[in-house]
This record gives structure tokens, sequence and C-alpha cells, in this order.
């Protein structure tokens, strides 16, 4: 089963997925260096709900948010790395600065973020609300990112 998805063929998938009382989780972000802090997130994040989707910063996107040096892995690289993980049922990419839209589209009943973003600062959370479904903030894994991995290289190889 190919897990990467266009948003249209995700929201019919979901649609259907929810008439069978299925429960759907919606996380984001830009996963460029997949590392332990992004698999533990992850595995919590589908603790919560039947589905998990994971939509996935474009490269422009993640351009956007993070710089014109990243991502270092291109978009297609990074969505079947995260796609091969067991616990990731689908992904989808997306192009704007952030998901908003396609939180509206697809719904989810369950929308999470990591600890380290402020609930006032999560994308979605008043919409999420607004259909009764719930935000949940996974505690951060302190230390461990990309850019702590990024420093590491610059320190240890430069």
């Amino acid at each position: 089963m190919n897990k990467i998805l266009d948003r249209e063929t995700l929201k019919e998938k979901l649609d259907a997925l929810k008439k069978q009382g299925k429960k759907i989780a919606f996380t984001n972000g830009c996963f460029d260096i997949l590392h332990v802090g992004h698999v533990r997130y992850l595995k919590e994040a589908k603790k919560t709900a039947d589905i998990l989707v994971l939509a996935l910063n474009s490269d422009s996107s993640v351009r956007q948010i993070k710089g014109e040096k990243r991502p270092l892995v291109p978009q297609a690289e990074r969505a079947e790395i995260i796609a091969a993980l067991e616990f990731i049922d689908f992904v989808t990419i997306f192009d704007e600065q952030t998901p908003l839209e396609l939180i509206k589209l697809l719904k989810p009943d369950v929308l999470i973020k990591g600890g380290d973003w402020p609930e006032d600062k999560v994308v979605g959370r008043e919409e999420i609300k607004k259909w009764g479904g719930q935000l949940t903030l996974i505690p951060e894994i302190i230390g461990k990112s990309t850019t702590n991995i990024i420093d590491k290289i610059r320190k240890n190889y430069s």
C-alpha cells in the first residue's frame, strides 16, 4: 500500500476510515534529518488515534521556515523515510508555510504538536476545537533536533 498520498486522495481515504469509526490524528513538520527525537514523538503521536497522518513540509516550505540551506534531504526522500515507519499510516506533502488549509480540509480528530510549541501558537488549534477535536502536545525530547545534528557535524567535520 502506498502511504504517500496527495491531499485529495488522502481526504477520500480518511473520510472512508472515519465512516468505519476510526479516530484520525494529524501532525506535521519538516523532518529533515530523521532522528530519535522524531521517532519517539511519532510513536507517542500514534497512541492518540487509530490512524496517524503526517503532513510533511515541501522543500519550498522548509526553505521559507528554515532558510535557503535547508532542507538537506529532498521532500520525496523525506516522505519515503517517514512512510517506512510502521506507526505512520499516511504522509502528504504541503507547500504552504503552515498546514492550516490541510487541517481544515482533513478535519482530524486529534491535532498533535511537540511540547516545544506553546498551545496558543499551534496552527489549527481553534479549528480543531470547532469540530469537537482535541489538541495534544507531546513533551519535547530535549537535545534531540536536526539543528543539533547539523551543529555537531559542523563542529566535528569543518
